[in-house]
């Protein structure tokens, strides 16, 4: 019911017993990331709203190891943040595609046992199948309807549901 998950796919970077850090993939903000970092001025890549913890910071997820040589492996060919330099460097030599990577303001964090709590209340729906295309999908609305109908019949109706089911 909370409003900064309506809807929303978060792709967990991190689970331990001090807590959870994962982002949403697929709540955008107004914001490209050179407004963010005037000098990167050729930096159209939108910025989403990883969640609402920490949301002065500035976070990335990508796939392309092959040219920033760093970043914590988080799931087959998907990696979690690296050297800020080094991308600053390769956005500004065009060298890094929106398809590769993606940025956020924010977090999405839960501390000890809470996302556990979460869990037995039936808050989340789990899933520990992905795409990597669909981790960095650009259409949003689509990639929450994707990955619900992924998980099998037994969700797939809950895709076609109105965002406000009082409307219905």
């Amino acid at each position: 019911m909370d409003p900064n998950f309506s809807r929303s796919v978060v792709l967990v970077t991190e689970h331990e017993e001090q807590g959870t850090i994962g982002f949403i993939l697929n709540h955008p903000s107004a914001l490209l990331l050179k407004d963010l970092i005037p000098e990167l001025e050729n930096a159209d890549f939108t910025v989403y709203i990883g969640g609402p913890v920490a949301t002065d910071t500035i976070h990335f997820i990508h796939r392309c190891y092959d040219k920033i040589n760093d970043g914590e492996e988080i799931a087959k060919g998907i990696y979690w943040g690296g050297n800020f330099e080094t991308l600053k460097i390769l956005i500004k030599n065009n060298s890094i595609q929106a398809d590769e990577i993606k940025f956020f303001i924010g977090y999405s964090g839960w501390g000890v046992k809470q996302l556990e709590q979460e869990l037995k209340e039936n808050t989340w729906i789990v899933s520990d199948q992905y795409h990597p295309d669909a981790v960095f999908s650009t259409n949003e609305e689509e990639l929450w309807r994707e990955v619900i109908v992924n998980l099998g019949p037994k969700y797939a109706h809950v895709s076609r549901f109105p965002h406000d089911p009082r409307l219905n």
